[in-house]
């Protein structure tokens, strides 16, 4: 009888141990991406299924507004959200800081957030001009306060073409830079655009956007697109006349879902099955980028709902925050095989989508 329960007792062991290694190696092999709400800035925490980060944007400075300097980290509203994700995903420090362009709204908050977890290395590219600072002022004493947090760092600068990969076989690819954009196609594409009828969208604004750092995220067959604020003539460029950087599955819009971000030719190409609005309440989520999105039959998810009057919001479903009284995320969980589902962070609702 005791040799019976012994080997009931072993069996049962193994079969536990045998369940959780299956679940641990399902979690560990899941690439995460946050859609962290700063309240119509940006910034999303890539997390690879290793645990190795890459956080795009840190949204504002301090209470949140263009003019706004750093301050007291623990009171500073951005900061401290994008700290909640990372501990969240169970991370110790951001291992890679890509800041897309030099607008208070993308980079405010790395000063604050840098003494509250540790940062690795910064990805940028060059310093704004004065026309950046006539435009918004401010924007030179900021990047004076960036300059001396990433002496103390490691530093890359992004240029077009660059690649690079994480350990477990996640791999970025550099589309846009500096204003400057690839030119020959990424492995495996380049097919003519026959949406490009329209010439582009001109950019709204002209001095930083067109610069900003635009990158191709790929994990196994899924494939996920972030661009910044990339509008104008070097993000038509990207698909127009020919497709350069291929079909993604999830595409975080241009300029906060912005009209310069929607023209349609781009969504055409690279046919993303969802598309992210890193929006507020007044700001971005645009009806032009709506209305394109339910024409090609694209899911569209929303951090805020849009209080403009000639917008159709998303259904409430794929809409994060209703109002400026929760700051709910988007969380993204990747498989290899290119299936991946969205959780909404208000609700904990889960959608899922197979793989293609």
């Amino acid at each position: 009888m005791r040799r019976f329960l012994l080997s009931c007792t072993t069996a049962v062991v193994l079969v536990i141990a045998t369940v959780t290694l299956s679940a641990a190696t399902k979690v560990s092999d899941t690439l995460r991406i946050y859609f962290i709400d700063v309240e119509g800035g940006k910034s999303a925490l890539v997390v690879s299924p290793s645990g190795e980060s890459l956080l795009i944007d840190a949204g504002f400075a301090s209470t949140g507004w263009f003019n706004s300097m750093p301050g007291d980290p623990a009171k500073a509203r951005d900061a401290q959200r994008i700290l909640l994700a990372a501990h969240e995903a169970g991370l110790k420090q951001i291992d890679h800081m890509l800041v897309s362009h030099w607008h208070a709204d993308h980079f405010g908050g790395v000063m604050e957030l840098a003494q509250l977890i540790p940062i690795k290395e910064y990805i940028d590219h060059s310093a704004p001009d004065s026309a950046a600072e006539v435009r918004v002022p401010g924007t030179l004493a900021l990047y004076a306060d960036y300059l001396a947090l990433r002496s103390k760092a490691g530093h890359r600068a992004a240029k077009a073409g660059d690649h690079f990969a994480f350990k477990d076989g996640v791999a970025v690819d550099i589309v846009a830079s500096d204003g400057i954009g690839i030119t020959k196609p990424l492995s495996g594409v380049g097919a003519k655009n026959a949406a490009c009828t329209s010439g582009g969208v001109p950019a709204q604004e002209v001095t930083e956007n067109p610069n900003s750092t635009a990158f191709r995220l790929e994990f196994g067959a899924f494939g996920y697109l972030d661009v910044g604020d990339l509008t104008g003539a070097p993000l038509y460029a990207l698909t127009c006349p020919v497709n350069l950087i291929g079909v993604v599955d999830v595409y975080n819009i241009a300029h906060h879902g912005g009209a310069d971000g929607s023209d349609p030719s781009l969504f055409a190409a690279v046919k993303p099955r969802a598309a992210v609005f890193s929006n507020a309440g007044r700001k971005g989520a645009e009806a032009a980028t709506l209305n394109t999105l339910r024409q090609l039959g694209i899911a569209g998810w929303q951090l805020h709902l849009s209080t403009r009057r000639d917008v159709e919001n998303m259904p409430d479903a794929q809409i994060a925050n209703m109002d400026t009284t929760t700051s709910a995320w988007l969380k993204l969980s990747a498989n290899r095989d290119g299936s991946f589902s969205i959780t909404n962070g208000r609700t904990g609702q889960v959608t899922s989508y197979p793989k293609r």
